[in-house]
């Protein structure tokens, strides 16, 4: 397993966060931002994954870029 695997491994990983959707999946489930940080368990381990949800979420045009200069890359090099 290379480093190459690894980065990919990850863009993958952040590409899952950014899809999450808030009204229909982590909302039911408790997950929304609202919810965490109202209530001052932002220092929690459940708080820091929201937070890094919705940061992926944010960076969503540099995930694009990252996306599509991973796939030129891949075109590239076979």
């Amino acid at each position: 397993m290379g480093l190459w695997t690894l980065l990919e491994g990850f863009l993958l990983l952040a590409n899952a966060l950014a899809i999450l959707n808030e009204d229909r999946f982590l909302g039911p489930r408790g997950w929304s931002f609202s919810e965490v940080s109202g209530t001052g368990r932002a220092k929690s381990l459940k708080g820091q994954l929201i937070g890094l949800i919705y940061a992926t979420q944010y960076l969503r045009v540099p995930l694009i870029i990252l996306n599509v200069i991973t796939i030129l890359v891949k075109l590239v090099s076979g």
